[in-house]
Formats: structure tokens, C-alpha cells, sequence
């Protein structure tokens, strides 16, 4: 029997993925604790169903491999909520190691220390070093230009549908309902205020909006009559004028079936690996070069997988500022990975482990689509754009982005700023303090 609609809420949530759900969930303790309500207060409205955008189709990983150091805070508080049941999120905490040549030292040197300020272990291993740190796990690791490794310790990956059962059953726990197959098709505003959401189901009143929508957070933005063009001004000292608000991205993620097992020379699960060579290009089997550069990354595939295997992925491709979103991810025919995808991630992996030596034949011919809307500097906007409106714009960091519900529903019950918050103010682009620049490559920064 489909659920009804109410006629309000206090706190009305738009979206059922990781970061609606993990609000809803935190807010709901957050009422409990402070005397101040319950999960009864609030409801979470999906289009479609909990995890039908990109937290069901994510590769999962959570690491804290950022050059914004501001986004080291955030993925600590994630992986916390991870561990608060990493069973019911299907968490496996195996760590990630990054690679890359020799002249990105000084940046792996400014990741490291503000990782360990905060205590989010990680080691950082240079030259001869790195490359006897990477054989030591895999014994039959190929360096090649690898001259600079860090590994972190407490990150890892999970699960997407079982970390999105977790959440879900986490916000039934305490009370919250979840109405899928609800749709906000526009928002009543009065006075700058929004006291109303129409959907396709009827109206509901609310006193706090939350939006966590992922791709479709530049549809509802605009509905709220928010600016689709913008100056920014980097921290760099850059600036562009009429920059785009959103750019999508396409991602280009698969799985190579492995009987391996795939494990490390202690016979444990793997870190994640990512591997950054922009200076070395991928060579096949057959002595073809694919591409000029290595960016690629792997795990073990877990439940994406109907038996051992690898999941992956590479560079994913910018589309643009507009994007046909629905249908989404394996059914949108635009979007679907390269066919060129499957050749350049077996490639890489041959190059690196002997034991994947061909490997090309075992690569999962699936359906692969996915998008993500990307802010201007790639980095989360995390804000209230309008007074009882607040925006979980994530920048599509997904997984690694968890905290971001914990941390939100404090600032709300306690009404006390928190710290980790602030740097991913809306603000930040009139005020000259852009992460990166308006040059940025790869929108994982």
C-alpha cells in the first residue's frame, strides 16, 4: 500500500541517497538527544527510491586524498560515521594508497601533514621507498615511474547497496519516514521563504528544507531562482567571470571478473590503489600505446560482482553545464562508459600486477552510466540559499562526504556553527576564495 503524503513536516529532506538518508538519520539523534523532537519530525521525499542515483551506482571508495586540505576535517567525521556500523554499511576499512611521480612530492608532503594534524593516519613514502612499500603488498607490483606513494590507513570503501540498507534501516530506527516514488516538481516561495513543496503526490508544508540531490541539485536549484551563471574568484588569485554553476560529469567505472583471489602477500583484502602518472603513458599488451597518462584506480568489486572480481575506474569526462538526467545511470543511453574504457583500465592493470597479465577477455560487458553535477571549483557548496533552505551540494564526493549529515544536523539542533562546515560556504566564490583554480583538470581535487 502506498503511503500518503502528510500535510507538513518540520523537516522536509529532498533526496534518499547517502546524504539525505545520513541526515535524516543524525537529525533524528540529534531531536532525541536535545529534547527537541524525533525522527517522527521529519520525512525524506525520493523521485524514485532510496539509492537510485549515484550513492547506488559509486565505486564506493572513502579515503581523504584531497589537495583542499579543507576536505580532511570532513572525511574524518565520514569515516567515524562509517565505523559507527560498519557491518550494516558494509564497510571495509583496507586503506588507499595513492601513487604518482616524482613531481607531486610537495603536494603528497602538504596532504600527509594535514591528514596526520588531524589524526587521520597515513605514511608517505618517497623514491626507492614507495616502490619497495608497494611490492611489499603486492609482490608482484610494476613501480614503473612511481616515485611517491601515500597510504592512508583508516580509509577504505563500502558497499553501495548494503550502505544504502544500512542508512535506510538507520532512519526507520528512529522514526523517520522515507516516501519514495515522490517527486518535488516546484517549491511555494513566500517572502524568500520556501513554506511549501508540491509534488506529485500532493503539497507538503515544511518549516526546514534540506536538499541533497546529486545530479539533480542544478534542476531544483534553478527552480528556486538561483543565478545558472556566477564570477568566481579563486584563492589563487584567479577569477572568471560568468563561470557556469554546474558542470557535468560523465564516470567511467567497471568490474574485470578475477578468480585470483585478489588478495595482498598477507592474504588480506587490498587497499584501493590510485594510480596518477601524468608523464607515462599506457602501453597494452600488444605494445600499443592507449593514452599519454595513467589515471586509474581499483578494488576489489565486492557485491557489484556475481563472483571474484575487480571494480574500477578512470578520468571521468566532462559534458557540461546541462545534462539529460533521467533516466539515470545504466538506463541513460547518453552516458553509458566508452568502449575504449574496458581496453584502457585492463591495460593498466596489466601494466602494474603481473597477475592480471591478460586479463582484456574478463572484463564485465555491462550497461556502465553514471553522472554527476560538479560545482565551480569541484568542491561541496554546503549552505542555506535560502533562509529555511539548506543545499548538500556534494560535488559528486559521494561516499568520502558521510559526516557531512552528522555534522549539518548538530549545526541545526544546536544552532552552534560547527567549524568543519564553514570552508564550504556558497560565500566563498564572491569572496575571492575558490578551491583551486578555474584550470582545474580532474574534478576530484
Amino acid at each position: 500500500m502506498m503511503e500518503i503524503l502528510p500535510d507538513s513536516r518540520q523537516y522536509v529532506i529532498v533526496g534518499a541517497g547517502v546524504h539525505g538518508l545520513s541526515t535524516a538519520w543524525h537529525l533524528a539523534m540529534e531531536l532525541k538527544a536535545h529534547g527537541k523532537g524525533s525522527g517522527k519530525d521529519i520525512i525524506v521525499l525520493d523521485k524514485s527510491r532510496p539509492g537510485a542515483g549515484a550513492s547506488g551506482l559509486a565505486c564506493g571508495a572513502v579515503r581523504a586524498f584531497y589537495m583542499t586540505e579543507a576536505m580532511h576535517p570532513l572525511v574524518r567525521h565520514s569515516v567515524d560515521v562509517w565505523n559507527y556500523d560498519p557491518v550494516a554499511f558494509g564497510f571495509q576499512q583496507v586503506g588507499y594508497i595513492s601513487c604518482a611521480e616524482g613531481d607531486l612530492l610537495p603536494e603528497y608532503e602538504k596532504i600527509h601533514a594535514s591528514q596526520n594534524a588531524l589524526g587521520y593516519t597515513s605514511e608517505l613514502y618517497e623514491g626507492k621507498d614507495a616502490r619497495n612499500h608497494l611490492k611489499k603488498i603486492w609482490p608482484d607490483f610494476r613501480p614503473h615511474s612511481i616515485d611517491v606513494a601515500l597510504h592512508e590507513r583508516l580509509s577504505g570503501y563500502a558497499g553501495t547497496a548494503q550502505a544504502i540498507r544500512g542508512l535506510t534501516s538507520m532512519c526507520e530506527r528512529h522514526d523517520v519516514q522515507i516516501l519514495p516514488a515522490t517527486e518535488v516538481l516546484s517549491y511555494g516561495v513566500v517572502n524568500g521563504v520556501v513554506n511549501e513543496l508540491k509534488t506529485n503526490n500532493g503539497t507538503i508544508k515544511a518549516e526546514v528544507v534540506i536538499l541533497a540531490l546529486g545530479a539533480w541539485t542544478p534542476r531544483h536549484w534553478e527552480m528556486l531562482g538561483q543565478p545558472m551563471k556566477l564570477d568566481v574568484g579563486y584563492g589563487d588569485g584567479s577569477h572568471v567571470k560568468d563561470k557556469d554553476m554546474w558542470t557535468y560529469w560523465k564516470l567511467e567505472e567497471g568490474e574485470i571478473y578475477f578468480d585470483g583471489p585478489y588478495y595482498t602477500a598477507k592474504n588480506f583484502n587490498p587497499p584501493l590503489i590510485h594510480i596518477e602518472l601524468m608523464n607515462t603513458p599506457v602501453i597494452d599488451s600488444s605494445g600499443k600505446e592507449l593514452l599519454d597518462n595513467v589515471y586509474v584506480y581499483w578494488k576489489n568489486g565486492t557485491e557489484r560482482m556475481e563472483r571474484p572480481g575487480i571494480q574500477g575506474g578512470a578520468m571521468p569526462i566532462m559534458l557540461g553545464p546541462t545534462a539529460k538526467v533521467d533516466p539515470y545511470g545504466h538506463a541513460a543511453d547518453d552516458y553509458q562508459a566508452r568502449p575504449e574504457f574496458a581496453d584502457y583500465i585492463c591495460a593498466c592493470m596489466e601494466m602494474f600486477m603481473e597477475r592480471f597479465q591478460g586479463i582484456r577477455p574478463n572484463f564485465k560487458e555491462r550497461r556502465s552510466g553514471g553522472i554527476g553535477a560538479f560545482t565551480p571549483d569541484n568542491i561541496p557548496i554546503l549552505d542555506w540559499i535560502l533562509p529555511n533552505t539548506y543545499m548538500i551540494a556534494d560535488s559528486n564526493h559521494g561516499f568520502k562526504a558521510l559526516g557531512i549529515g552528522k555534522l549539518f544536523a548538530r549545526e541545526l539542533v544546536t544552532g552552534q556553527k560547527v567549524e568543519e562546515l564553514k570552508p564550504f560556504a556558497f560565500s566563498r566564490y564572491a569572496a575571492g576564495q575558490g578551491y583551486g583554480s578555474g584550470t582545474t583538470n580532474c574534478p576530484w581535487v
